[in-house]
């Protein structure tokens, strides 16, 4: 028998407990909010401030309501704002590329799922041109103000093309 009330702890523990070279790009999220490295984790010591992608707090989120549709697959998805104060706090513990990675999820949250696998798939070797890294780029930057991931690809282009890894057009 499945003990319904343990697994919604457990599931609501894992949540609170969440932790997730060259020129410097600044992000394009600017944080309403800031928090320090004392404030981790965030979800036991400031789960007020963590947000789903649909805006749900961690109190909303159960397994009761997961089954009787009052949280949805979306209601689940981080959002960009909590993406950024995992960003500030893992700068502040001196973890600079994961506090980037964090910047790079925020900024990817709001790309359909559809596109960033066709995204992914155009930066594996020998997949795309320089131009169509390139173009996508400017398309991250300019359709979605993905400029993290915008420099994250041009980076990609000039990499691949010194490794001669582009397709060849």
């Amino acid at each position: 028998m499945i003990d319904e009330k343990r697994i919604e702890e457990l599931v609501r523990e894992a949540i609170r407990s969440l932790s997730i070279s060259g020129k410097e790009v600044k992000s394009s999220y600017n944080p309403k909010q800031n928090v320090s490295l004392e404030d981790y984790p965030l979800g036991l010591k400031k789960p007020n401030l963590i947000k789903t992608a649909t805006g749900k707090s961690l109190d909303e989120l159960s397994l009761e309501g997961v089954l009787n549709g009052q949280v949805s697959k979306d209601d689940l998805k981080i959002s960009p704002e909590t993406l950024e104060l995992q960003a500030q706090i893992a700068e502040q513990a001196g973890r600079v590329q994961v506090a980037r990675n964090f910047r790079r999820a925020a900024e990817l949250n709001v790309i359909p799922d559809e596109r960033i696998l066709q995204i992914y798939n155009a930066l594996r070797p020998y997949r795309s041109t320089k131009q169509e890294l390139l173009d996508i780029a400017s398309e991250l930057e300019t359709k979605y103000n993905a400029v993290l991931n915008a420099a994250h690809v041009r980076e990609a282009a000039e990499v691949y093309e010194s490794r001669g890894v582009l397709r060849r057009e």
